[in-house]
């Protein structure tokens, strides 16, 4: 092994919170290698062709989480990164109605009136309730979860801050909060609103990419989860990133580049190297190994610990720990490239709110059923889907007069059940199918013409996305967005700082806190605590300072 094999710290995978990661290390003049098993970077975060001319989001697709902190710090613009807001959204019936969301409010109001008159100033009470939870909780997001077992001054520091914003709240909001915070968006919604249509759009944020239904405990946080980004200071709104989710990878690795960090791709970590409780370094699927005192896993805590570490290194509690850690495989994707913009029969032409999520769910009680049968381990017989069309906003994701659509399904089980016997490889290419023409069959309700005007779809199970991005059971957050697996829960009590149990080693993916989504925060929290432990705090700038 030559000096060339010897760096300052190796992130292992180059999804979007490890190139965070390192970029902040790399700016603050450590020298840096991120190593890749794929032959691309991104993770999760990926633009790729479908077909000639058309390109997808191969897992996440829409962004608002990033945090912008980090984005102004990394400088990401400059690396031609843009973030183009949408606008709206629908939800079809199948009697031939919808109802639209509209990002103007009074058109908004006159929408919901037309369902609902109660409606109307309910969503105003709504809205505002979101918001300030919103507001609470956002400024935690780019702080370390403190310690509440630990005398240590930096985390009697942050629980002061914790118990600050907690009495600022007043002891009604703060009952509201708690409350708020282990409660289903299904009771939640059921508090606020009468109409079956508005509750069921609105649902759709609180079980997105989680194995819960719409009333399980603590869903209400997973829609706050979702709410709780911008785009150009607008908090909840969301927006595509120009030329797909890639875009945002491919910012963050030419910044890499140009701060002298160095990425390989095309072999994962195999092992990584410990001695006596101490991080060595990494040896890769390829045989090859580097050395560095500093080593960060964005993998998650499952394929981290289970897969790639030496046991014996472990503490016994904290293995016990991270098995039972829970990340569960609930969602499928569909991606399709289209010779054509399909047909909604049901929305005046060219209507705005088409530019946003679309959904075909009419009911709290259909989401809850669809969720029924995933337990079950079967796909969803009437999914919850999210569809978007980006290419209406960005042509570049497209031949010219031609669209790309992607759809999120909920629900897809990872271990699939057939015959009585539930597993991931059950999903052979005729289930697949099976499993995608239910979700066109729902599609049609709003769009008839979509098979028609279908050009090529790709079908991905939860099974597929764990096999070509790493995530386990192909959960999307590495790990469930629950009130036990948040803050100093997550991912294991005790070290939900991103340091782990090896000396050197460090956890800066979504298992990490403040959990999933496109944010960057756990990378460049879990960056400002290695370059602390360096004593180079000083050198990470922007928010961190």
């Amino acid at each position: 092994m030559g000096q060339h094999d010897k760096y300052d710290a190796i992130i292992a995978g180059a999804g979007h919170n490890g190139l965070t990661t390192a970029c902040y290390l790399a700016k603050a003049g450590l020298n840096v290698l991120v190593v890749e098993k794929n032959e691309w970077i991104g993770g999760a975060a990926v633009s790729r062709s479908l077909v000639d001319g058309w390109t997808y989001s191969n897992c996440s697709y829409v962004c608002s989480l990033l945090r912008r902190e980090i984005v102004r710090d990394l400088e990401l613009p400059r690396f031609g990164l843009q973030v183009i807001p949408y606008e709206g959204g629908a939800t079809f019936t199948r009697d031939g109605d919808y109802f639209a969301y509209m990002s103007d409010h009074d058109a908004l109001r006159r929408e919901i009136a037309r369902h609902s008159e109660h409606d109307v100033d309910a969503y105003d009470r709504f809205s505002q309730t979101v918001i300030r939870q919103c507001r609470f909780i956002r400024p935690f997001l780019l702080r370390n979860a403190p310690d509440p077992t630990s005398l240590k001054p930096r985390d009697l520091g942050e629980l002061l801050y914790l118990v600050k914003k907690a009495h600022g709240l007043g002891g009604k909001e703060l009952n509201e909060t708690l409350r708020f915070w282990s409660m289903s968006i299904g009771d939640f919604l059921d508090e606020h609103f009468e109409s079956d249509l508005i509750k069921a759009h609105l649902a759709g944020s609180g079980i997105i990419g989680t194995g819960l239904g719409v009333y399980s405990p603590g869903t209400a946080y997973v829609l706050l989860h979702h709410y709780m980004g911008d785009v150009d200071g607008a908090i909840g709104a969301w927006g595509f990133a120009r030329g797909g989710m890639g875009a945002i990878s491919n910012a963050l690795g030419a910044c890499l580049a140009e701060a002298g960090g160095k990425i390989l791709v095309g072999s994962g970590v195999d092992q990584f190297i410990s001695e006596n409780g101490k991080i060595k370094g990494v040896t890769l699927e390829n045989g090859n190994s580097y050395l560095a005192p500093i080593v960060a896993s964005n993998m998650d805590v499952k394929r981290t610990f289970l897969k790639h570490t030496n046991r014996n290194e472990l503490p016994s509690d904290f293995t016990k720990a991270v098995e039972r850690f829970k990340i569960r495989g609930s969602s499928g994707k569909i991606n399709i490239a289209l010779d054509a913009m399909p047909t909604f029969t049901a929305a005046p032409k060219n209507a705005p709110f088409l530019r946003g999520d679309l959904h075909c769910s009419t009911s709290l009680t259909e989401l809850e059923r669809a969720y029924d049968d995933w337990k079950e381990g079967l796909w969803s017989k009437d999914p919850y889907f999210d569809m978007l069309i980006p290419s209406q906003i960005d042509p570049t994701m497209a031949p010219k007069g031609k669209h790309m659509m992607t759809v999120f399904v909920q629900y897809a089980p990872y271990d699939l059940k057939v015959d009585g016997v539930r597993a991931g490889a059950n999903w052979t290419d005729a289930k697949r199918q099976e499993f995608g023409n239910t979700v066109l069959d729902k599609i049609e309700l709003a769009c008839p013409d979509i098979r028609e005007k279908m050009v090529h779809a790709e079908i991905r199970t939860p099974w597929d996305i764990e096999n070509e991005v790493g995530l386990t059971e192909g959960n999307i957050f590495q790990g469930e967005l629950t009130f036990d697996q948040l803050l100093f829960n997550r991912p294991v009590r005790g070290y939900a700082q991103y340091e782990t149990p090896i000396k050197g080693m460090y956890l800066v993916g979504s298992s990490s806190h403040p959990g999933g989504g496109v944010m960057a925060a756990p990378g460049a929290n879990a960056a400002k605590e290695i370059l602390r432990g360096l004593g180079k705090s000083n050198r990470m700038t922007g928010y961190a300072s």
